[in-house]
């Protein structure tokens, strides 16, 4: 006579949670292999995902060129309006800075001895000659240090070759992905079985389309957050406007970070030229500047490419500083909304239907032909 099984005695839920323990720790050691390699490969990386950028800006630019030109003539002359609108903009801020120089000196100068006066006072009773004294005691440390300062310097020059280096690596690679980038992505395609051909196409394009989107979507939103800050403080008087409307424009490519960094520099020097008041107004900016951001532009710009909750982006801004500093920071949302694209993608679509339509829509559409041979049947 055969003996019972045994019952199991791991509960269900038990297992079910184990089972899923498991996978997230092994997708866990995979994200940490992943950056632990992008860091040690930290430059083509760069220089790859700087790429991919100028292809997503300029790729509707160069279609529009190649309508009427050869494609390596309209990329040409895609990279020599970019080169000069942004030469442009960078000559235009020096000559601004230069022309405003003395001026703002003796501004400066003028609004820390304001500062100091108003942090002698109540409530805080700071010693006299605390924000004044501060140029000397600047001199006194880098003269007190200046071989340190002079090897940092030095190092810091070596960062600059690599830059430099990263620019140009990233200019050569955009150029053939705006040129024949189709052609180098049928290439990939057909080097994986043809039976994963049609996948791995449904998510390379569900992928491109969240980096492209997110890329323009990001640089319309830091645009017209440059454009609210230059009225903005044009109105109030504060010097050097087009430098911090610069700023704000570049440290706006950090999503709920960047921008309040670079109105926080506009209210230093709106306290340091124009007084406390004009500071406090400023400060007053970053908030509404914050309130539009979050609420209007990121949903109306962003919401249709890259469809993650603001406490997502928040999360995700947070953790890629965590890992890999500034640059994470400004790389962890593309990359996250990238990863979800994909996964939407591989999720959703299934052979035989259109890519990016559900089950309940197919059936949505098959429904009124069952019916019709139920009523016949």
């Amino acid at each position: 006579m055969r003996r019972p099984a045994r019952e199991e005695r791991v509960p269900a839920g038990l297992r079910t949670t184990a089972g899923y323990a498991w996978r997230l720790a092994l997708l866990g050691l995979v994200g940490y292999l992943a950056v632990t390699v992008l860091s040690l490969l930290e430059l083509p990386a760069v220089a790859l995902f700087l790429a991919l950028v100028v292809t997503s800006v300029l790729r509707p630019f160069v279609d529009l060129l190649a309508s009427a030109l050869p494609r390596p003539l309209a990329v040409l002359l895609a990279f020599l309006c970019t080169v000069a609108v942004v030469g442009g903009v960078l000559a235009l801020v020096g000559t601004t800075v230069a022309d405003e120089w003395s001026r703002l000196g003796s501004e400066l100068r003028g609004g820390l001895g304001r500062i100091d006066h108003w942090l002698t006072g109540a409530p805080l009773h700071l010693p006299p000659g605390t924000v004044t004294a501060l140029p000397a005691r600047v001199g006194e440390f880098v003269s007190a240090h200046r071989s340190s300062l002079l090897s940092t310097a030095i190092s810091g020059a070596g960062r600059v070759v690599e830059l430099a280096t990263g620019l140009a690596l990233a200019v050569f690679c955009s150029v053939f992905f705006l040129h024949s980038g189709d052609r180098m992505w049928s290439w990939a395609q057909h080097q994986f079985p043809a039976r994963a051909r049609p996948a791995l196409d449904r998510a390379g394009r569900a992928a491109w389309r969240a980096f492209a989107g997110y890329t323009r979507g990001v640089l319309l939103v830091a645009a017209i957050n440059a454009v609210l800050v230059a009225v903005a403080l044009a109105v109030l008087g504060v010097p050097l406007v087009l430098p911090l409307t610069v700023l704000e424009f570049v440290a706006a490519l950090v999503p709920l970070v960047g921008s309040p960094v670079a109105l926080a520099v506009a209210a230093l020097v709106a306290l340091a030229a124009r007084g406390p008041v004009v500071a406090l107004l400023v400060l007053a900016l970053i908030v509404v500047i914050g309130q539009i951001e979050g609420h209007l532009l990121h949903p109306l710009v962003l919401g249709w490419s890259v469809r993650l909750h603001p406490v997502a982006l928040a999360l995700s801004v947070t953790g890629g500083a965590v890992l890999a500093g500034v640059l994470g920071a400004v790389v962890a949302v593309p990359v996250v909304s990238v990863a979800w694209a994909v996964t939407g993608e591989l999720r959703d679509g299934r052979p035989g239907r259109p890519s990016g339509t559900t089950p309940g829509d197919q059936q949505r559409r098959i429904a009124p032909g069952v019916r019709r041979s139920a009523r016949v049947g």
